[in-house]
């Protein structure tokens, strides 16, 4: 894949020509609020524990958009009574997976919050929430709802990841634990990026870092534009027959750009792009990152796509280790 996007020196300085909503913090007020009446406590049931040893795995349900019981893991060293937490998002088509996959964290002295995604978890891993159904689905869902931004599917996305944040802050400050509650990081790739920007950009000072890789959701107008391979090409592909529906599904995309939410973080930032991603445009990615006003850093990957260098695991582990210390 070529440089197809503008050069690096134009990116470090490129901004969204996208239109915020007006009432965009009011909007989104009432969406966390009509939600959070609905939710119950989150259920934990621990999981294999002759399989896991030294590190607790507990089968998390908390209460996501709508009060829908939304499944994650919840993996902490099995010695720490507060441990950090880091609230980890997946990529697009995959779900939570097996609690394997997420023994990294743990091994270093932070709990791990995995979110399922609603109707994903069909593809490249598996799930266990249904999106109105039961079960995981190897599902489209871009344009699912697109007519309005309260029905959209990715509004109760954003909606299940800020209330994943909520139920991991429940838990780092469980009653009857010492000590004052453990800080939060939100992490995840693709997908996983946006939602963790968004997650960031909706609870603000409640997070202490940030990770996004190669995030998706960014810049969504230009994206679809310019991105020729899915899952951005779901709805060019949806509007150039639905012609009717192109003003309104614009005006529905604008309220979860993670573009227009990143001016709302406060948390220790760390992106990263890769200059031949032709799944989330490089200058997407610089459309968020350079909303960021909070501290924040950008890795660049001039030959990388859609998929950071396996080094970058070191550098996003020291840059949290340096804002949001393991326990001791």
């Amino acid at each position: 894949m070529p440089w197809y996007d503008m050069p690096l020196e134009r990116l470090r300085e490129y901004h969204t020509q996208t239109a915020e909503p007006d009432g965009l913090d009011e909007w989104w007020a009432k969406r966390l609020a009509d939600s959070r009446e609905l939710a119950r406590p989150t259920d934990l049931r621990r999981y294999e524990p002759d399989l896991y040893g030294t590190v607790e795995v507990h089968d998390a349900t908390f209460s996501g958009s709508g009060g829908d019981r939304i499944r994650a893991w919840y993996l902490k060293p099995a010695d720490a009574v507060r441990p950090p937490v880091v609230v980890k998002f997946i990529g697009y088509g995959g779900g939570r997976g097996a609690p394997g996959e997420h023994m990294l964290l743990p091994a270093l002295g932070y709990a791990a919050f995995v979110m399922d995604s609603r109707g994903q978890g069909g593809r490249w891993t598996y799930g266990a929430t249904g999106d109105g159904a039961e079960g995981p689905e190897n599902s489209l869902v871009m344009t699912r709802g697109i007519t309005t931004p309260e029905d959209y599917y990715y509004t109760r996305m954003f909606t299940d990841a800020a209330l994943a944040v909520d139920a991991a802050l429940e838990l780092a400050g469980a009653p009857g634990a010492p000590g004052p509650r453990a800080g939060l990081a939100v992490s995840g790739a693709s997908q996983g990026g946006g939602l963790a920007l968004a997650a960031a950009a909706l609870h603000g000072d409640e997070i202490a870092v940030c990770h996004a890789d190669v995030p998706f959701l960014c810049d969504i107008q230009r994206a679809i534009t310019l991105a020729p391979h899915a899952p951005y090409t779901e709805i060019p592909e949806f509007l150039a027959e639905n012609v009717a529906l192109v003003d309104v599904a614009l005006d529905t995309l604008r309220y979860v750009d993670c573009a227009l939410l990143a001016r709302r973080i406060t948390a220790a930032s760390l992106l990263s792009v890769g200059l031949m991603d032709d799944i989330c445009p490089p200058s997407t990615v610089f459309a968020a990152y350079n909303e960021i006003t909070a501290a924040k850093d950008i890795a660049v990957y001039p030959y990388s796509g859609h998929r950071v260098p396996r080094a970058h695991a070191e550098r996003q582990l020291r840059h949290l280790k340096e804002h949001l210390p393991p326990s001791a």
